[in-house]
């Protein structure tokens, strides 16, 4: 999607560390699973590894930013958001929108994080 779209995953900028809106595809397999909790995971294991390649991690997660597609979906990712980022608590904000850019996708995060040790 990167090159087609002529966007970064993920940018480092210093200490800070931009992460895309990012989904719930699992790249090596070109799928999506049409559950919204499977799809919260999958996007959190992409933005976990997004991080670890640019030298930070999930800790180091400062703002988040939630969009899903259905406002009834909040009760189901909650918790999942509470697993990855509970011990962590960035500042978070949750945006209902009318779609995103697949119709199949139901959730999408970004976030800025800060190199512990930059």
């Amino acid at each position: 999607f990167e090159a087609l779209a002529g966007y970064s995953r993920a940018v480092v900028d210093g200490e800070w560390v931009h992460v895309a809106g990012t989904t719930g595809f699992d790249y090596a397999a070109g799928t999506i699973d049409p559950d919204v909790v499977e799809q919260a995971d999958q996007a959190f294991r992409n933005v976990a590894r997004a991080l670890t390649e640019a030298g930070a991690g999930l800790g180091d997660i400062v703002r988040a930013r939630y969009y899903i597609t259905d406002r009834a979906d909040w009760e189901r990712i909650a918790p999942v958001l509470g697993r990855w980022l509970g011990s962590v608590r960035p500042a978070a904000t949750c945006v209902v929108v009318a779609g995103l850019v697949d119709p199949r996708m139901s959730f999408e995060v970004e976030v800025t994080a800060r190199k512990a040790h930059a």
